[in-house]
């Protein structure tokens, strides 16, 4: 459905309406443990199956301008080819 966000991970969706919580004092790490901000640049770390599409995103995929939410999949993206996305942090590092 158009509007929705995906995990490529696990093929979860949701509407972005319902999590509304902006600007909660929360802390977002990367693989390495790096702390992730609003606006970040970030990078695949390996091959992220998604649901519905023929290939997945590939490892060393930048994705430019994240957006951190307090939820499972803490980062709230678009992905070039893909669209709107959510992945977990454990899956990026810091660009």
């Amino acid at each position: 459905m158009e509007g929705l966000l995906a995990c490529p991970e696990c093929g979860h969706e949701w509407s972005p309406e319902e999590d509304s919580t902006e600007d909660q004092p929360f802390i977002v790490k990367d693989s390495n443990g790096n702390t992730l901000q609003n606006g970040d640049t970030v990078i695949t770390i390996k091959n992220l199956p998604v649901k519905g599409s023929p290939q997945g995103i590939k490892a060393g995929t930048k994705v430019k301008n994240i957006r951190l939410v307090d939820s499972d999949h803490n980062i709230d993206c678009k992905i070039d080819g893909f669209g709107a996305m959510a992945l977990k942090s454990e899956f990026v590092k810091k660009a």
